[in-house]
This record gives C-alpha cells, structure tokens and sequence, in this order.
C-alpha cells in the first residue's frame, strides 16, 4: 500500500472516531491537498478511488489535472486558492467547487463564465472570521449580504468557507462559523486542515482540506 493512501486511510479512521465520540451522523468528505505536489505522487490516490482534491493556482490545476478528468470524470475538483477573476473562465471550465469566493464582482464573473460554457459549479463563501488584514475572505458582517447577492443571480452557494488565524486555538473560530453557516441555512461548511481537522468536524464541518497529513511536507 502506498503511504499516500496509508495516510488517508488513518484520517479517515480518526474521523470515524472523532464523528462517533460527537455523535455526528454523517462524516465530512477529505479534500486531499495536492497542491505543488506532482502527478506521480498524486496517481496512487486516484487508483485508491479517492475522488476530491485540491488546488490552490489555476494554472497548476489546468497543468496535471485536464488530461486525468477526461479519463476519470468521477473526480471532484476543489479551487481553495484565492480566485483572480482573469483566471475565472479557465477555473469554470475545470474545478468542481470553489471555496474561495468572497466578492460580488468574482460572483458575477463565476455566473457570466458558467452561462458560455453552460456549466454550473458549487461555490463556498470565503469568510475572514480572524478579521485578518492580510487575510482574503468577506467579514462576517457582509456575508449575509453576499449570499442572497449570489442567490439572487443563480449560483449554487452550498455553504461557507474559513482559514482560521494561524498559532492560534481554532476552536471558538470554528465555532463561530458553525453558527453562522447554520444561520445562513446552508448544508455544506469548509474549514479545517491537517493541524486541526478534528477540532473542525467537531463542529460540524462537512469538507476538511488536508495536504501535508497525506502527501508530507511541502518543499
């Protein structure tokens, strides 16, 4: 067994654990992080049967991920990365989610470059909930507005997305955003990474982002 599936394998039997200790129903699905990390480390995961991974740069994604979708289109593909709109008609065309949408002006991008292609993805609200400066990502006071901005226009927003402040305890930050997704009425919630996954599910997250837990450290 390769150690990329080994590595998924163990997450997900702490998630087992940690779903039935809180007595959650249903388990988050594991966003494997492949980020920087080359095909060859990448393919062992695919032929495990693992379907949902993510990148961060488009044109990365576009690079190792075009030619494996058209042969196994059972992949979902998950945009994390900050979104420039120039780059969004080639996202469209590729990632299944993006979780990283944070602006109306991206919004509206999003709708117009689905509308070309006749394609419609599900997207995450991005949420600043350190209300970090050099953090991407909308306050929790605009969000609300937001989310019934992109309703209004037709994209398909499943749920809202954070990166809690670095060295810092994550829990009331996770928390936080449980309660405001619930608030929203959404049914999906992104957040939590290999350092904290647990932390995450605890509070009800339905997506964690984890890279380094199953491919090892990044160069």
């Amino acid at each position: 067994m390769h150690i990329t599936v080994k590595n998924l394998l163990d997450i997900e039997n702490n998630i087992k654990v940690s779903t039935n200790e809180f007595n959650i129903k249903s388990k988050p699905q594991i966003i494997a992080v492949s980020k920087t990390f080359k095909i060859d480390k990448i393919l062992p995961l695919i032929e495990y049967g693992h379907i949902n991974f993510g990148e961060n740069k488009v044109q990365e994604a576009i690079e190792k991920w075009t030619e494996i979708k058209k042969t196994k289109p059972s992949i979902k593909l998950h945009m994390i990365g900050k979104l420039q709109t120039n780059k969004v008609k080639f996202a469209v065309k590729l990632f299944d989610y993006i979780h990283s949408v944070d602006t109306k002006k991206l919004a509206k991008k999003i709708l117009d470059e689905q509308i070309k292609i006749n394609r419609k993805i599900k997207i995450f609200l991005q949420v600043n909930i350190g209300e970090e400066i050099q953090k991407s990502g909308i306050s929790k006071e605009n969000v609300e507005q937001l989310a019934l901005y992109c309703k209004e226009i037709g994209l398909d927003v499943v749920g809202l997305m954070c990166i809690p402040p670095a060295d810092v305890e994550p829990g009331k930050y996770f928390e936080e955003m449980k309660n405001l997704n619930k608030s929203l009425g959404f049914v999906e919630l992104s957040m939590g990474m290999s350092s904290d996954f647990i932390l995450a599910v605890k509070n009800l997250s339905t997506f964690v982002r984890v890279g380094s837990s199953i491919f090892g450290q990044r160069y």
